[in-house]
């Protein structure tokens, strides 16, 4: 594992340090490591009950030569975004084909299950696919603080500053 922040020692000292100093055996089930050349990871917990400890938690890094703490604000928003609307991915293309296809498989039965004829049921189908995508997909999804606007709108206002997500992770208790 991995260095723990700016600490000299790792995450696999630092948890037996916490294992020995609580005394009750924990394991780390998932790590993600995020980074930018240019730019802010921003978070945020949701559910907060102390610092940094919450059932929800996400990071969100940003590209971009903008000002640092208007980069954080904006990504701290898009991170209190993320944690509420669950998105698969930053975009439609970037779905995991599994689910893509289980989700295609489900609209189908649905479809059956109403008796639709198959041409009218397979243009029903392509129509909740792409719904299903656009909703999945962090760019294509309605803006929490403004839903009249998506979240590539907001990012695009926010272009002449050349602002770009690398990547997202979205951490939820017991997944």
């Amino acid at each position: 594992l991995g260095e723990y922040f700016d600490s000299e020692k790792n995450v696999q000292e630092v948890l037996t340090d916490k294992i020995a100093k609580i005394g009750e055996n924990m394991s780390l089930r998932r790590a993600e490591v995020l980074s930018v050349s240019n730019g802010v990871i921003a978070g945020y917990v949701h559910n907060s009950v102390n610092e940094n400890l919450g059932k929800i938690g996400v990071l969100v890094a940003l590209e971009s030569n903008a000002d640092k703490s208007a980069l954080k604000k904006l990504g701290r928003e898009l991170a209190m975004h993320i944690a509420a609307s669950n998105p698969l991915a930053l975009n439609s293309d970037e779905i995991d084909k599994e689910v893509i296809d289980k989700e295609q498989q489900l609209i189908t039965e649905e479809l059956k299950n109403l008796g639709k004829p198959d041409d009218i049921a397979k243009k029903i189908s392509i129509g909740k696919l792409n719904k299903f995508k656009e909703e999945n997909s962090l760019m294509t999804q309605d803006w929490v603080m403004e839903p009249k606007k998506k979240v590539k709108d907001v990012l695009s206002e926010l272009s002449k500053k050349d602002i770009e997500i690398n990547e997202f992770i979205r951490f939820k208790i017991g997944e």
